[in-house]
């Protein structure tokens, strides 16, 4: 799946292209308080690639000097009230010097395509509150506040 938008180009994301995902990966970590990581980020996302328990798009800019702009990391799950599928966009990312230029919605775009034709009949997202302009997008988009459920988590290490 590719998908271009300007100079962007949305691909899922392969082994190959491992080096563009770890800085990306490092600094969503760090967006959310995390410490720099570089071989954490490496382990992680080729885990993913290897394993390929998740779909990762990979957003790409720069013509021939190809660079990595943002990315998308989702998860294969289920509902199990709506007896369905699901996509659960777990990680969403887009470098800060090209952020609110349309990258963040090629991606979930690029994710909604996977999510239809997949027969999923729900992505869901998770943000932290103060992230509003985040937020702003993700409404803009058609999703939609969950206010009637409570997420709950228990650190196990």
């Amino acid at each position: 799946m590719a998908d271009q938008g300007g100079d962007v180009a949305i691909v899922e994301a392969g082994a190959e292209d491992i080096d563009l995902l770890v800085p990306l990966f490092d600094q969503y970590r760090m967006f959310y308080g995390e410490p720099s990581d570089l071989a954490l980020a490496r382990q992680f996302i080729g885990a993913r690639l290897e394993q390929r328990d998740s779909v990762i798009f990979l957003a790409l800019g720069g013509g021939a000097d190809e660079i990595g702009l943002g990315f998308a990391l989702l998860y294969p799950s289920f509902n199990s009230v709506l007896a369905t599928p699901i996509w659960i966009l777990n990680d969403l990312y887009v470098l800060e010097g090209v952020r609110r230029k349309g990258v963040a919605r090629l991606l979930i775009d690029e994710g909604r395509s996977l999510a239809e034709e997949t027969g999923a009949t729900v992505i869901s997202l998770s943000t932290k509150r103060e992230n509003q302009p985040s937020r702003r997008l993700y409404e803009r988009l058609g999703f939609t506040l969950d206010d009637d459920f409570c997420t709950y988590l228990l650190r196990l290490g």
